[in-house]
């Protein structure tokens, strides 16, 4: 298997065309003027804020707000011309161009001015509930130890050729990734990993944006407060593997032991390639050893076989190590290869991630911000033999309130000891949030203590704990703030209980 030839670069991507070539196969409900064909477009924007001359701006209705009302201002800042699925404002004196759909065209303008880079770069699409970030960190380290310039996308950070760059979302929009796979292409790179968010694949971020692999992990509870059912969900995980605008994926990387991983249609010139521990499958995980060391097994694919050794702990960690080895299959990668690459990645940023200052008990920091996550966090904890487990999470607010009382269950059922408090309660009141979680937390007769205010339940946990004992911080991982009611605060669960363990005397001395 492997990725296939790679096509020349057009000489004119990413520099300046006229309308009429960025709008190429771009579905418009009224045609353009000759004159209007033939403005010159130096670059695409959907913020006003960063339109410079002659950039074409895009103008969404946005969930908070309508992107004509900043038409004006972007027509101000040196816009050649607006582009958007609504009828242009009364009054407005610039070009506008009124399209069917305004983030396909988006993405259609986009692949146009840079010049279609997804047809030079292999672009692997990872999707599912859980596991996304560490299997998208897992393949990227695959490609970096076969000596390939990479880029990576996801909800922690975006890396480009080596460059490190903060994100937003877990997908940008179409527009963003064109821009990063565009200046890939430039530095020479041909393989990039994204996480791609249900959110990305109903709101259409990813339209046009050709998948030359898609990775399916699994799916459980979560943003119902968005897809409103499982079904809904699903369908729009389902659309990575239908292409989205695009031919679909070559190969399907699809989680065999996972019932939504069972039941994804994939197109007749897509290659399955199924995973799992459980199940039958072509690529299987045997003989699992896990300990405060890492992970040990024996991947068998094709009637080979490989022994994977791993820093990570816990059986999801196993599914995510084999989700990425069957990209890294697909890729015509040799299995001892991939194993080794696969041992460079040491540790991802918020995901089980150890806080030592030579306590005598284990800290970890985990992102598990679903009922399932949560389970999966504190069985890997499980895992390593403590004495106790003491979990602390939160729910986040304005999200889906369902999955409160079966997170405070899954922390009651799996844990000796729960604190529960705030995570990110936005514009909800946080004891109100908390009661929610209540709800199934004292379905059990687990002891736990409530404290709403998040540094100060760190505290208590940490003096909860006693040697041999494992504390999970849940919830927030590798983010470094909390969003309030009213403001956004520096927040940072591992440096917090780093400051709380060294005011009671312990410091881990650097080598």
């Amino acid at each position: 298997m492997s990725a296939g030839p790679r096509k020349g670069r057009p000489v004119n991507a990413g520099g300046s065309m006229i309308l009429q070539e960025v709008l190429t196969g771009v579905r418009l409900r009224t045609e353009l003027t000759p004159e209007a064909a033939r403005i010159v477009v130096m670059g695409l924007e959907y913020d006003s804020r960063k339109v410079t001359s002659q950039t074409l701006f895009f103008a969404f209705q946005g969930q908070k707000a309508d992107g004509r009302q900043f038409a004006g201002q972007a027509l101000e800042r040196g816009a050649s011309a607006i582009v958007s699925e609504s009828a242009k404002p009364e009054g407005f004196e610039g070009v506008w161009v009124e399209v069917e759909h305004g983030r396909e065209a988006l993405a259609q303008s986009s692949r146009n001015f840079y010049g279609a880079p997804d047809d030079r770069i292999t672009l692997i699409g990872i999707t599912g509930t859980n596991g996304k970030t560490t299997t998208s960190y897992l393949v990227d380290s695959i490609f970096r130890d076969a000596g390939e310039l990479t880029a990576l996308v996801g909800t922690i950070e975006i890396h480009v050729a080596g460059d490190v760059r903060k994100t937003k979302n877990t997908t940008p929009d179409s527009l963003d990734v064109f821009r990063i796979l565009s200046e890939l292409d430039h530095r020479g790179g041909r393989h990039a990993t994204m996480e791609v968010s249900s959110h990305a694949l109903a709101l259409g971020r990813v339209y046009g944006i050709h998948f030359q692999t898609a990775v399916f992990t699994n799916l459980t509870r979560d943003h119902l407060d968005y897809h409103r059912t499982m079904e809904q969900y699903f369908a729009a995980k389902h659309r990575l593997f239908e292409g989205c605008g695009c031919p679909p994926p070559r190969f399907a990387i699809l989680n065999e032991d996972d019932e939504y991983g069972r039941a994804i249609a994939t197109a007749p010139g897509t290659e399955r390639i199924t995973y799992g521990i459980e199940r039958e499958a072509a690529l299987r995980a045997l003989n699992i050893s896990s300990g405060l060391n890492g992970l040990e097994f024996d991947v068998t694919y094709g009637g080979k076989r490989t022994r994977i050794r791993s820093s990570m702990v816990g059986t999801i960690n196993v599914y995510n190590i084999v989700a990425a080895f069957g990209a890294g299959l697909a890729q015509g990668y040799e299995m001892d290869q991939i194993a080794h690459g696969i041992e460079q990645c040491h540790a991802v940023p918020g995901r089980f991630e150890r806080v030592d200052e030579g306590q005598p008990f284990l800290i970890i920091v985990d992102y598990a911000h679903t009922d399932d996550a949560l389970r999966n966090a504190i069985r890997a904890a499980r895992g390593l033999s403590p004495r106790r487990i003491i979990t602390l999470f939160g729910c986040g607010g304005d999200r889906d309130r369902t999955k409160r009382p079966l997170m405070g269950a899954a922390a009651a059922e799996l844990s000796d000891y729960v604190v529960l408090t705030s995570d990110n309660p936005r514009s909800e009141d946080p004891l109100a949030i908390m009661n929610d979680a209540m709800v199934g937390l004292r379905r059990f007769e687990t002891p736990h203590h409530a404290e709403p205010d998040r540094e100060t339940a760190i505290r208590r946990a940490i003096e909860e704990a006693q040697p041999g004992d494992i504390v999970i911080l849940a919830g927030k991982g590798h983010e470094d703030y909390q969003v309030l009611n009213d403001r956004t605060i520096e927040f940072d669960d591992r440096e917090v209980a780093r400051r709380i363990l060294r005011g009671f005397g312990y410091r881990r001395e650097k080598a």
